[in-house]
């Protein structure tokens, strides 16, 4: 039997964070790309990068949100190609960590699409003229 990894410990790290940026979201835009964010800050934790590297990923052609599958997340090939990335998505509770985030990501998501018409009288109530 093999070992299975588990960071949970970094989820629950980055679990304020990411509640904040959703609660905050006011565009499904926005909450696609929180969840990018949210995502590379979790790999850059789970590979143990320092505080001046940075994991070279971009939105969306690398983390992004997925309506249409089970998973409610995709990966790009750039991730997909990291070896420890993809050995952690074998071997680790990784792909669980990133399907809570997407299903969280996907609730504000619909949640904002509903209620477009208050989200745009919103930001153009901003806009100063």
């Amino acid at each position: 039997m093999t070992e299975r990894l588990s960071f949970t410990k970094y989820e629950n790290e980055i679990l304020p964070t990411f509640r904040d940026r959703m609660n905050k979201a006011e565009s499904t835009e926005d909450v696609r790309k929180f969840y990018f964010y949210t995502v590379k800050e979790l790999l850059e934790k789970i590979l143990e990068l320092g505080e001046d590297e940075e994991l070279d990923i971009s939105y969306p052609e690398d983390v992004d949100l997925d309506l249409n599958s089970d998973t409610n997340f995709k990966l790009g090939e750039k991730i997909l190609q990291n070896q420890k990335i993809k050995e952690y998505l074998e071997n680790s509770d990784l792909p669980d960590i990133l399907q809570r985030l997407a299903e969280s990501a996907i609730k504000r998501y619909v949640h904002l699409e509903k209620h477009r018409e208050r989200t745009e009288s919103k930001i153009r109530s901003e806009i100063p003229y």
